[in-house]
């Protein structure tokens, strides 16, 4: 064979298989697979269509010499593209912490409360109202060395096998118990009402009452398991279900919810306020915690609370799996493989 036939033969099996046009070459597309090693490979199959975002339509013009974006904001990297991906999808799990947090955030309310009751422990030592804020964190502190200490090696004795709860089971039992703190203390407030319009101080807020303070204990007990088994749960949901590269997003979630909850709490006393009170009426969280009904908006807070707990079943169920494991065993968390990759290619090549 001479050279011309040779060229002309080398032309066209170049020509057969020159990749489409519309779509960029595949190494084009490895330009913008940048994950670095020793990070889990990254896959979430929902909202595919954001996939189109790092789609090359014109090598020339999106690509600079180096391989890079010459747009950084018109064209974006695979790895962009999935991590935005994971976060749009724990939202709805993160906005039920949010929720549940609003109980943490009656701090004001909890004092009123402890101000009217009998503090004294002693005869001469009274605990300031303010302080009985402490008493949720020794709970919650008390509540995490349990579980870690005593409850999970006494159920994996039990079971004979590394056993603990799932991050879903966690964060669910969480939110179930802090529903039920809510309508614990509903109760006590109804009790410390009763007793003040008994012992006839309801026109005077700052009267105390014989009504020990140790009645809220069991409250901050409920709420502190409650903040043990969420708050920690949260935060390991995020930083297991969230890329590597995402952790320092993963670590201000929970408390970016707990911000947000504060404004959810501050607006629904505004809208039980303006409600629920007249020329005739007192208003549930009357500045009188005497003359209020405390109680009603407690009771409010927990239905909301079990609410929450019915959307946190639909989101978890909508989530599916996820990387923490569901239950059991210790350790049961999976690791990313070749096939990750594989699905995050097969993705991206069929995109036109």
């Amino acid at each position: 064979m001479n050279r011309p036939d040779m060229q002309q033969l080398l032309q066209e099996f170049e020509d057969i298989h020159q990749e489409p046009q519309q779509l960029p070459p595949q190494r084009e597309i490895d330009h913008h697979i940048n994950l670095k090693e020793g990070t889990e490979p990254i896959n979430v199959r929902p909202y595919r269509f954001l996939n189109r975002a790092c789609v090359i339509t014109n090598p020339e013009e999106n690509l600079m010499p180096d391989g890079r974006a010459s747009d950084p904001w018109c064209l974006c990297t695979v790895d962009q593209v999935e991590e935005l991906k994971a976060l749009i999808k724990v939202i709805p799990i993160w906005s039920t912490g949010m929720l549940v947090s609003i109980n943490v955030c009656q701090n004001s309310f909890l004092l009123l409360q402890a101000s009217t009751i009998n503090r004294h422990i002693t005869s001469k030592f009274e605990i300031p109202a303010g302080s009985f804020y402490a008493f949720l964190l020794l709970s919650s502190t008390i509540w995490i060395a349990l579980y870690d200490r005593v409850i999970i090696p006494l159920a994996s004795k039990i079971r004979g096998k590394p056993t603990r709860l799932g991050l879903k089971q966690k964060i669910g039992l969480g939110i179930l118990v802090s529903a039920a703190s809510m309508a614990v203390l509903a109760i006590i407030e109804r009790v410390r009402r009763e007793t003040a319009i008994r012992e006839g101080i309801s026109d005077n807020p700052d009267a105390a009452m014989h009504m020990s303070a140790m009645w809220l204990l069991p409250f901050y007990f409920l709420l502190g398991f409650s903040e043990a088994m969420n708050g920690v749960g949260q935060n390991e949901f995020f930083y297991t279900e969230l890329p590597k590269s995402m952790s320092s997003v993963a670590s201000n979630l929970f408390s970016i919810g707990l911000s947000a909850a504060s404004l959810v709490a501050s607006f629904i006393v505004s809208v039980v306020r303006g409600f629920i009170s007249g020329e005739n009426q007192e208003s549930w969280v009357s500045s009188n915690i005497n003359k209020g009904h405390y109680d009603y908006y407690y009771w409010l807070l927990a239905t909301l609370g079990f609410a929450t707990f019915i959307y946190y079943l639909a989101c978890s169920k909508a989530y599916g799996p996820c990387k923490g494991g569901q239950g059991g065993i210790a350790g049961d968390v999976r690791e990313g493989s070749a096939d990750d990759d594989d699905d995050v290619d097969d993705d991206y090549s069929s995109l036109s």
